[in-house]
């Protein structure tokens, strides 16, 4: 791929919709976004303006009613196998162990569907080596229901990881946990990305989230969205609890949060 080339473009993007009562929503406007290979990207802004919108695009799960959506530079046409996702709710299968859980991606995705029992043993070392980097060593054959909240959304992380896409797409993935959990998962992420350093959109309403993780923050607009600030993340890797007690810190999340503060206004 062409270094001039971003790994995920949307270029003058509107999304219309018809809601269950039949009315036109207009859920994005003009919305233009470039974002490099390897770059971590996080969306704030207020609820309803479009953020999760945006990933459902980028993952093909959605078309645009204007504009393009492209990857590598080729248009997305349908849904993306080099894509993975993570919700606020780590929905793992009940009946299913962490470790079987981690490798339904290599079981339902080509081409690693039609290699799966050939190449199971890989995939599994695959898996058991994801669920080490997250703390999981030791609980790969715990059912959901013997794991925290916190060790579920890990579990949840490595399932979007295993088939080692090149595109990660997080929807407030760490919303429902304490907040002590949360953070410590904000670093596990950190050093998730620093390893396999694949694309990441975060769409998060935790500032201080977004700044401890992105490289670039960016504010959209009450609907229909637009994008209508860009900071850019000046921060010293890896980023650490002691750095969110740092003026430096704190003065791009007041800053995002007054962008916020005035596009609500």
């Amino acid at each position: 791929m062409a270094a001039s080339v971003p790994c995920v473009a949307l270029r003058d993007v509107s999304l219309i919709y018809y809601g269950d009562d039949g009315r036109e929503v207009h859920a994005l406007e003009g919305v233009s976004l470039s974002i490099a290979q390897g770059e971590f990207v996080a969306i704030a802004g207020p609820s309803g303006c479009g953020k999760t919108t945006i990933l459902k695009l980028v993952s093909g799960l959605m078309p645009a009613t204007r504009g393009q959506v492209l990857i590598d530079g080729a248009p997305v046409c349908g849904p993306q196998k080099n894509v993975g996702m993570a919700f606020q709710n780590p929905t793992l299968l009940p009946w299913r162990s962490a470790l079987e859980n981690v490798l339904l991606p290599l079981e339902v995705v080509e081409p690693h569907r039609r290699q799966f029992r050939h190449k199971r043993r890989e995939y599994e070392a695959r898996a058991h080596e994801l669920l080490r980097l997250v703390g999981l060593d030791g609980f790969a054959h715990k059912p959901p229901y013997q794991l925290s909240g916190g060790m579920q959304q890990r579990v949840s992380l490595c399932r979007a990881l295993i088939h080692e896409p090149e595109i990660l797409l997080l929807d407030e993935p760490f919303a429902a946990l304490d907040a002590f959990t949360r953070e410590e998962l904000w670093g596990v992420l950190q050093s998730l990305w620093q390893a396999r350093r694949c694309t990441v959109i975060l769409v998060t309403h935790d500032l201080r989230e977004a700044v401890f993780l992105a490289t670039t923050v960016y504010v959209m607009s009450k609907r229909p969205g637009r994008l209508v600030h860009a900071t850019h993340v000046d921060l010293p890797r890896p980023r650490t609890a002691e750095h969110m007690f740092e003026p430096r810190f704190n003065d791009y999340v007041h800053d995002i949060y007054t962008r916020i503060g005035e596009v609500r206004a």
